[in-house]
């Protein structure tokens, strides 16, 4: 939808399809809120890619606190690369990335499958904390009613929360007609979402209610082949970082109103500094990273998923006036009961 927005106001941004359709006068609300949903997601990262790396220098005999850990991963390896003005460079990690997802997946699964966590007997079972052990109660499938239930969908709004760059995948994509950008994100959004089945399936039939926020933390560090997972998902999420916090700089700098001719090199390293430094400060207070993914889904992520688009588009066929189709008309209909569910999940 929000591709097709693009197409019909002509619009290179999400904050720019705002403002051609529902007006400048409140062009802020998207830029303000998308600036929020990238500090979070960064934040998330930072705290990911410390547990992990954590993880990673225990095996190999190297014991550092969380705190040390994190200061130590910001200012030797992610401040350098969120120094960089041109990304490119990064590409070819992100398919490297991709891989290590994907190594990760199957590597779950051999675990699920050998019973190399299974109570009572599990080989790795001595090497974890009683608290990251698995443990199953008897609920089963009525669990998906309880309260916890919507947690886990405003999770999977951060999970899934690829939107405020919407305009810039379509605008970039070869030959760019709303069909074959239909075709990208289908296909995309497909990929993901077996992905993320596989990887919460696996996880939770392992662990069950010890399942972190972070599932590589169940797994032993004396686990090579996990082990090779979360230096797999350390690569992936280090060369991600920088991608996202982009977004988060320049949403700043939307904010504060700066022209383009006066975003110098100087100014950017000042404003990557700074918003890194406040970034780690959040990492090393908050350390339940499933808080962070899940309020930022349910608050400003459900609003740039469901509720934005929704009102966008009904701003456009508004315009559009006797030109409009009936099924266009329709559609409008339809996209404001999704932003109705929106607000009622971020809501509960």
């Amino acid at each position: 939808l929000i591709g097709r927005i693009c197409a019909l106001t002509n619009s290179n941004s999400y904050t720019e399809a705002w403002a051609n359709s529902v007006g400048k006068e409140t062009s802020i609300i998207p830029a303000a809120s998308c600036t929020f949903k990238t500090t979070c997601a960064i934040t998330a990262y930072s705290m990911i890619l410390t547990d992990t790396f954590r993880a990673i220098l225990s095996t190999v005999g190297v014991n550092m606190s969380r705190t040390n850990t994190l200061i130590s991963l910001t200012s030797c390896i992610l401040l350098p690369l969120c120094w960089l003005k041109d990304l490119s460079s990064l590409a070819p990690f992100s398919l490297l990335g991709i891989v290590g997802m994907g190594f990760t997946a199957v590597a779950m699964g051999m675990r699920y499958f050998a019973g190399a966590y299974a109570a009572p007997a599990g080989v790795f079972l001595p090497d974890i904390a009683a608290k990251l052990q698995p443990a199953f109660g008897t609920i089963g499938a009525a669990g998906v009613f309880t309260p916890n239930a919507f947690i886990l969908i405003c999770m999977l709004s951060t999970a899934y929360m690829s939107h405020f760059n919407a305009p810039k995948f379509y605008n970039e994509l070869e030959n760019n007609t709303v069909k074959r950008f239909n075709i990208l994100v289908g296909s995309s959004f497909a990929i993901s979402i077996a992905t993320f089945v596989v990887m919460a399936a696996f996880g939770f039939l392992t662990f069950g209610a010890a399942s972190d926020g972070l599932i590589l933390n169940n797994y032993s560090n004396k686990d090579v082949l996990m082990g090779l997972s979360r230096v797999a998902v350390f690569i992936s999420l280090v060369f991600s970082y920088p991608l996202a916090f982009a977004g988060c700089r320049d949403g700043a700098m939307d904010l504060m109103k700066v022209p383009s001719e006066k975003r110098t090199n100087g100014l950017l390293n000042k404003l990557t500094v700074g918003i890194l430094a406040g970034v780690t400060g959040i990492a090393a207070t908050v350390t339940d990273v499933s808080f962070i993914l899940s309020f930022a889904g349910a608050t400003l992520g459900n609003a740039l998923i469901y509720v934005y688009p929704a009102l966008m588009f009904r701003a456009v066929v508004k315009k559009m006036g006797g030109k409009a189709t009936k099924a266009q008309k329709n559609e409008v209909t339809f996209a404001m009961a999704n932003a109705g569910l929106g607000i009622g999940m971020g809501a509960v």
